[in-house]
């Protein structure tokens, strides 16, 4: 775990978790607060991206490929529930890719 801290009010958490560990972020910042970083988790907010898959005007590959990997995107896991964030913390930036 790294702690950076970017303003009075603002602090980076860089976590890192193995191929075999399931992520649970605020299991990690219970063991943060254990070792003496002080924060309150109903003000702490998450900062997660949000890509919003869609067909391309002009693709190499045959429209119903793109249109089956979008489907098959969209059915992926949130990342609110992968790494275990409380969904009423979490801010998300969206940006649309064009595949």
């Amino acid at each position: 775990m790294h702690l950076e801290p970017v303003g009075e009010t603002f602090t980076r958490v860089l976590l890192r978790f193995g191929f075999m560990e399931t992520p649970n972020v605020p299991k990690a910042l219970a063991i943060a607060r254990k070792a003496g970083w002080q924060f309150d988790i109903m003000s702490t907010s998450f900062f997660l991206s949000r890509r919003t898959l869609r067909p391309a005007a002009r693709s190499g590959m045959p429209r119903w490929q793109d249109r089956l990997f979008i489907v098959i995107a969209r059915g992926a896991n949130d990342a609110t529930d992968y790494f275990q964030i409380p969904t009423d913390r979490v801010v998300e930036v969206g940006t649309q890719v064009a595949v």
